[in-house]
């Protein structure tokens, strides 16, 4: 098997709290969720809200896993407008502006939030990527 990723799993304190921020967001809960947890498709990957306690305790990670990790979750976009408009939808959900977006060094475009949970999210535009239409990356070979 490959390695890859299908499931991202954001640790939070108010599962109710954060769903509902995902989905101002505009994610759409799957059918899946349950009171204690909620899933959301996020392209090729699910994203998951768990209790941060919760995943502490079944990771047996409590004396390891003293912070967020340094994490952050990337939602790539065709263009600067969407990275800027993406970002004010942030706001309008109830997420912290971190960084607003700007010209990179590397070439791109991008911005920085954080959900109530400290959750940070890189929202970009790579002009050496192609953005598929299903949200995929195409990345170079």
């Amino acid at each position: 098997m490959s390695p890859h990723i299908s499931l991202v799993t954001l640790c939070v304190t108010d599962i109710a709290k954060a769903t509902a921020l995902y989905e101002r967001l505009g994610f759409v809960k799957s059918s899946a969720s349950q009171e204690s947890v909620s899933f959301f498709r996020a392209g090729a990957v699910v994203l998951g809200l768990w209790s941060r306690d919760a995943q502490i305790e079944d990771a047996n990670a409590g004396d390891l896993w003293t912070g967020n990790g340094g994490i952050v979750v990337a939602m790539n976009c065709a263009s600067e407008a969407e990275v800027d408009a993406m970002l004010v939808k942030a706001e309008g959900a109830g997420a912290t502006i971190l960084k607003p977006a700007e010209k990179v060094f590397w070439g791109g475009y991008n911005g920085y939030f954080a959900d109530a949970d400290g959750n940070v999210w890189e929202v970009a535009y790579n002009p050496f990527w192609l953005m598929q239409e299903n949200g995929r990356i195409g990345l170079p070979e």
